[in-house]
């Protein structure tokens, strides 16, 4: 007996769908598709076997096709019923049978086998094929969702390690699995104080170099690294653990792999129609029609799911900047404006709105992060007064700026120095995340440790002084896998980190150990001190005391909470070690040096102030103190006041000598410099970064 024979016709079945299901889907206001439509396991008449849903309003016909129907086409039809929905019952048919919905066009001339756009899981790629599958699992991270609702995320300490989950180890040269990874990866996250876990798409994609950007499967976990279950599983033991999962989501493109969602029956039905609107041209993929009620009740059920069913504890949603701008890598005559002639997509930007809307509404304890690169305004701001209701933004522009400034020799950096201050213009009207991502280490751009001047020392304690730059700023933190390394080479997705690293025992291994030592530090004052992650949106929790040394390359802030001691920091940013040196003090006392960056412990020289100095009655830059430093090059320096009890009730910030300051920037690096050619226009470049396209 064939294996066809054994699976009996498509059975008329009830279905799935209420009247109210219909109507919410219509409008764009069904979060939760993955409940109706898709494929699952149930029983009819005492018979097991699968039930199907698909949305395919411009079809023909659908029918379900597999191996187990030798792919015939004729075998188990779906019935059709309202609003383009197509139903069926399978007897028969088991968990894990692989399957497509074959749809022919409203004429019938046409006609593809598609993968189901709400599967659970999918074959192993390049096989393209969707499985039935469930969602049981035995969750045990009570204690940690009790904990994620007793605040806000935003105030809680975030610091997040980026992971591609396809590179980061590769046991035996193999992909890891989602449940075999979970010990070796919390272990890291442990020794290295990460809060959170930040996986590049794990939904399913077809291409494993687009790193899952190119997203086929929008409710199915890539089968890569095992089941949905294997990954249940690692989110529940990352969770036990204290540690929170972010999720990479892309609702911006998909791909036009024809067994996707393009051209689905036959027409235009989730990209938009216009190619204008509904191709993207630098990734060379469909744009979702964002208008489309429907389309939008599929992405926002998206991230509901991942969400829920996964237990996420936020979404990254990629891209953002592409959605928003209808010119967005477009020239002249490649897009068309807005009903009221602007740039501005205002289908993308009420989609983006109704997203947040609806999982603060559900899920008022998880985190939506955008990554949007201009200057729209209000991106973190509640969508009732007129924002697009995200927790935090990416500071793209500080990522620009600070790479830009460090990658020059010391030496310029004089000219450059504004690229350290422009941030505080803005750096309080959004909630914003400070990211080192891995678009900063591909496409020869260089690894971090690679983008710093100077001899090796040199640029080992560049990246220490970039590290301690970043994680002293206001913002939340990010990381990409191997920074913590100081990986010499750019990421390659095709093999693991370079582990082999850590066990050399000359110099440079000591090197590279260092700078893991240095973030674990980074991390364990950052989540310890409420002042530097509660109040990151405060203006008045920083505060410059001299951001005008340009010649010395001298950078030096304040950061305080409410009710907590105040943080002095120091950022020298040329090789020179400078001694006694002034810097303004808010207090008398004693001030203790809590971290350098220099330290032979994260392989420095070991240059600093013994551990603690003793403030003078001496004002200096607007401040009633003063602290006589040694300055390390290239270095970061932490110190707290010993005894809070002398600090005054709020930061002491001279407005008018932080406004001669500015001015003293401005005057610094509009000179020009005849030993560096074209500097003047380099500057003008760099800045294009910070634009709206």
């Amino acid at each position: 007996m064939s294996k066809r024979a054994t699976i009996e016709g498509t059975v008329p079945v009830a279905s799935l769908w209420t009247a109210d299901d219909l109507h919410l889907f219509e409008e764009g206001r069904h979060y939760r598709l993955w409940e109706k439509l898709g494929s699952r396991g149930t029983t009819l008449d005492g018979r097991s076997g699968v039930h199907f849903g698909v949305w395919a309003p411009a079809a023909s016909s659908v029918s379900v096709v597999g191996p187990w129907n030798e792919w015939s086409g004729d075998s188990h039809p779906l019935r059709s019923r309202d609003g383009g929905i197509w139903e069926g019952f399978v007897p028969g048919l088991e968990p894990g049978a692989v399957y497509k919905y074959r749809v022919v066009s409203a004429d019938g001339s046409k006609w593809g086998d598609k993968a189901d756009p709400l599967a659970w899981t999918a074959e192993l790629p390049p096989a393209t094929g969707s499985r039935v599958w469930n969602h049981e699992f035995q969750w045990n991270d009570t204690a940690w969702e009790e904990k994620r609702t007793a605040a806000p995320p935003v105030e809680a300490p975030i610091s997040i390690y980026e992971l591609h989950l396809g590179s980061w180890r590769r046991p035996g040269g193999e992909w890891p699995n989602y449940r075999t990874i979970a010990d070796p990866l919390i272990e890291h996250l442990r020794d290295h104080g990460f809060t959170h876990v930040q996986f590049l798409p794990l939904m399913e994609h077809p291409f494993f170099g687009s790193w899952g950007y190119q997203t086929t499967g929008y409710f199915a976990a890539t089968s890569r690294y095992g089941t949905p279950q294997d990954l249940m599983a690692l989110v529940d033991r990352l969770h036990g653990a204290g540690i929170g999962v972010l999720f990479d989501w892309v609702p911006s493109h998909f791909p036009s792999d024809e067994h996707g969602l393009v051209y689905f029956d036959g027409t235009h039905l989730f990209e938009h129609q216009d190619p204008r609107r509904g191709w993207h041209p630098d990734w060379k993929s469909c744009v979702f029609d964002y208008g489309r009620p429907q389309v939008r009740s599929f992405l926002i059920s998206s991230a509901l799911y991942w969400l829920e069913v996964f237990r996420g504890d936020g979404l990254r949603v990629d891209a953002v900047s592409s959605m928003i701008y209808l010119n967005y890598s477009r020239r002249k005559g490649e897009w068309s404006p807005n009903q009221f002639g602007g740039n501005e997509n205002l289908e993308a930007i009420g989609f983006l709105r109704a997203l947040n809307e609806a999982v603060s509404a559900a899920l008022p304890d998880r985190l939506m992060v955008a990554e949007e690169s201009t200057s729209w305004p209000m991106v973190t701001r509640p969508t009732y007064v007129g924002g697009l209701g995200f927790g935090l933004k990416w500071d793209m522009g500080w990522m620009n700026d600070t790479l830009a400034y460090l990658r020059h020799d010391p030496l310029f950096r004089r000219y450059r120095h504004d690229r350290l201050t422009f941030r505080m213009m803005y750096a309080f009207t959004e909630r914003f995340c400070l990211a080192l991502s891995h678009d900063e280490v591909v496409h020869g751009k260089r690894s971090l440790l690679s983008k710093m001047p100077g001899s090796r020392e040199q640029q080992f304690a560049n990246l220490r002084l970039l590290l301690g730059y970043q994680w002293m700023q206001p913002g939340k933190k990010l990381l990409f896998m191997g920074g913590e390394l100081a990986q010499p080479s750019e990421w390659n997705h095709d093999a693991e980190l370079p582990w082999e690293l850590l066990e050399a025992t000359q110099d440079e291994g000591e090197r590279h150990r260092g700078v893991g030592r240095w973030v674990a530090d980074l991390n364990a004052l950052y989540r310890r001190e409420p002042s530097l992650y509660r109040s990151e949106a405060d203006a008045d929790a920083f505060g410059w005391v001299d951001c005008s040394d340009a010649e010395h390359g001298v950078v030096s802030w304040l950061r305080r909470g409410v009710s907590s001691r105040p943080f002095l920091v120091v950022c020298n940013l040329t090789p020179v070690v400078r001694r006694d040196y002034a810097i303004g003090a808010p207090a008398n006392g004693v001030w203790r040096e809590v971290l350098n960056s220099d330290a032979t412990h994260y392989g420095g020289r070991g240059v600093g102030n013994l551990g603690r100095v003793q403030a003078e009655d001496e004002p200096v830059h607007g401040q009633p103190a003063s602290l006589r430093l040694t300055l390390p090059g290239l270095a970061v320096l932490v110190f707290e006041e010993e005894d809070p009890g002398s600090v005054p009730a709020g930061l002491v910030v001279d407005q008018a000598e932080s406004a001669r300051q500015v001015e003293s920037v401005q005057a610094v690096v509009g000179r020009q410099d005849s030993s560096e050619p074209g500097a003047e226009a380099a500057v003008r470049a760099e800045g294009a970064e910070r634009s709206v396209p």
